[in-house]
């Protein structure tokens, strides 16, 4: 660490993630870095997170209803003192060194806006094998990514106060893309890494249904930014990535034309399921060297669903953009932020 060593403050947004968020919390009350300042945010919790929280020790602000993460963000930065603000989901574990590597990054550089965590290719919990689906492919496109990014990575980042007070709040209107939202607002004057420097386990999502909801979502709400900078996403989403998900759904698609074709028509879906899996080859052969052929073919199965449902996303996305103008000005920098209400826990 540098000699001087700033107040951090970590803030945990947190609704309903009472199993997840002792071990939050717990990492890090043993970071490495001090001084910090530990801060939950509960948004309307029904399940015992506060008490979690409380057993712990921890001071706990609570919004005044569920709004959202966005909010839940803002609330705890208004509650903040730190120099540093370092936002933790409460779903997501620290390495005991992850705070303090984050400082000294932005230390280092003071182009840097953000630093944003690698989670790894583990689960934080075990709970069924979508969850370790995910974690794989979590873990292989971010850690491809390494670098520069323009895309947030909000799970485990950390920022200078004076760089988040300078672009301003979350949108508390974006209850599922306001980290794109962010991200392109923060790198129009600031830097932002990627890095496994700073690395966590993350409790993914358990349930495939949920799962596949929440990427359709989010594929649909992000069209209306990427047709405004195409090269957002770069890193994360990159061409090949795209080309994956957008071939596994004219695959599905070619079915219906390929049956009354015979044989003939069987090699249109087959040509598009290779392009698709050419496309994330490279995944594929990590998972084959971690878990082995039988896993693979499950991994392969969800991941088709999982390619498929992020190109129905942007496909309904853009049909959405074409006969909405309000759609089209979802991330409009005049659209108002709310301001959550503060409070202490009672």
């Amino acid at each position: 660490m540098t000699e001087h060593s700033p107040l951090v403050s970590v803030i945990v947004p947190n609704y309903n993630y009472a199993a997840s968020l002792e071990l939050c919390l717990r990492a890090m009350q043993a970071q490495t870095h001090r001084p910090i300042e530990l801060i939950v945010v509960d948004d309307g919790s029904t399940d015992d997170s506060v008490e979690v929280a409380r057993r712990l020790g921890v001071r706990v602000v609570r919004t005044e209803r569920n709004m959202g993460v966005a909010a839940a963000r803002n609330l705890g930065a208004a509650h903040a003192r730190g120099e540093i603000l370092v936002f933790v989901d409460s779903d997501v574990a620290a390495y005991p060194d992850a705070v303090e590597a984050a400082v000294g990054m932005l230390a280092a550089d003071p182009r840097l806006g953000a630093v944003c965590s690698i989670h790894d290719p583990e689960p934080l919990i075990r709970h069924s094998l979508v969850e370790e689906y995910r974690a794989l492919q979590y873990y292989y496109w971010t850690a491809s990514s390494e670098g520069p990014i323009s895309f947030l990575f909000s799970a485990l980042m950390a920022m200078p106060r004076r760089v988040f007070d300078e672009i301003g709040p979350f949108n508390t209107r974006l209850r599922e893309t306001e980290e794109v939202d962010y991200g392109h607002r923060l790198t129009q004057r600031y830097g932002m890494v990627l890095t496994s420097a700073i690395r966590s386990r993350h409790d993914h999502d358990h349930e495939l249904r949920g799962l596949l909801r929440k990427l359709y979502r989010r594929g649909r709400a992000r069209v209306p930014l990427y047709a405004r900078r195409r090269r957002f996403a770069r890193g994360f989403e990159t061409s090949n990535r795209a080309g994956g998900s957008l071939a596994a759904l004219a695959a599905l698609a070619a079915i219906p034309v390929a049956v009354p074709l015979g044989a003939a028509g069987a090699a249109l879906p087959a040509l598009a399921l290779a392009v698709s899996v050419a496309a994330d080859l490279g995944m594929y052969r990590f998972v084959l060297r971690r878990r082995g052929p039988l896993f693979l073919l499950y991994f392969g199965a969800v991941h088709f669903l999982v390619n498929v449902t992020i190109a129905a996303g942007v496909a309904a996305g853009a049909a959405r953009w074409l006969c909405s103008a309000r759609f089209r000005r979802l991330y409009d920098s005049d659209l108002p932020v709310r301001s959550p209400a503060l409070g202490e826990a009672g």
